[in-house]
């Protein structure tokens, strides 16, 4: 089998594709949490901590000298990550407790009894008839 036919099974196969589709989507959902904290979560927060804007904290290690910028620890953005994660980690449990919710539903729905094939209703006659003889 060639390499380009090969990666074409791969490529074409469901879950890679699916695989393709989670990843971009999870990019697109992270910029959304990721506005979602910075924009509507984070300005209140600096508010009630007394008007803390949590990107720019940083300690100087070095000050600027000549063209050489500062050098600086932005523990703010570490922050901020924290959040975005603690954040999106939420979201993202929130989703798979609600879809494990609607399988357990759908587990515990009774399947509908199947009604014996023409051989089990024969061979239970037969067992009733032998059970009859003895």
């Amino acid at each position: 089998m060639s390499m380009l036919q090969e990666f074409k099974e791969f490529a074409i196969k469901g879950n890679a594709i699916d695989m393709a589709v989670g990843i971009i989507i999870g990019a697109a959902f992270g910029k959304i949490i990721s506005s979602l904290v910075a924009d509507v979560f984070m300005p209140p927060i600096g508010v009630l901590i007394g008007g803390v804007d949590f990107t720019k904290l940083a300690f100087t290690l070095k000050e600027a000298a000549g063209n050489a910028p500062a050098v600086t620890l932005n523990y703010g953005n570490f922050i901020q990550a924290m959040v975005d994660f603690t954040i999106i980690a939420f979201v993202i449990f929130m989703a798979v407790k609600f879809i494990n919710s609607l399988k357990k539903k759908e587990a515990a729905a009774p399947a509908a009894p199947t009604e014996p094939s023409r051989e089990e209703l024969l061979l239970t006659e037969i067992r009733d008839l032998l059970k009859e003889r003895k």
